[in-house]
């Protein structure tokens, strides 16, 4: 089992982060190679949810395990690439929103290719995932950073 966190600062309100981050239908604006979402089951803010992410023609089936809004949502995922769970924390930090992301993932093929995605922070990484929602959350309260 592979364990991955990465923080990053977004200069917006802690409802508004949390509200853009469980917009599945804006999730591949931040999210690298995700072309889709479809068979959504419920509201994100209800564990029990449960949604299909799309990469190309990869699904990876998600269901929501818990969820505090607007202060976290943990996550299952998986498909023979990347499987495991995500637990995302949003903080309140001043005018701001401290915006962590855990991944802990299953398997020898998922631990390997969170390895890769892990590293670096390149448009598909994980670290390069969060800062993309970071200036898509800034944009939309009109806070982005120059």
């Amino acid at each position: 089992m592979g364990s991955y966190r990465f923080t990053v600062h977004v200069a917006a309100p802690t409802d508004l982060v949390f509200d853009l981050w469980t917009d599945l239908d804006r999730m591949k604006k931040w999210v690298g190679g995700v072309t889709k979402v479809t068979d959504v089951s419920g509201p994100l803010d209800r564990a029990g949810t449960r949604y299909t992410v799309w990469f190309g023609s990869m699904p990876s089936p998600t269901e929501v395990l818990e969820v505090d809004r607007p202060r976290m949502i943990r996550t299952r995922f998986g498909n023979r690439v990347l499987r495991g769970g995500s637990l995302a924390t949003f903080e309140p930090d001043g005018a701001e929103t401290r915006l962590t992301q855990e991944y802990q993932t299953e398997g020898l093929i998922p631990a390997v290719m969170a390895r890769i995605f892990a590293t670096g922070s390149w448009r598909g990484s994980f670290r390069g995932e969060l800062k993309a929602f970071a200036r898509l959350a800034e944009r939309e309260a009109g806070t982005a950073r120059s």
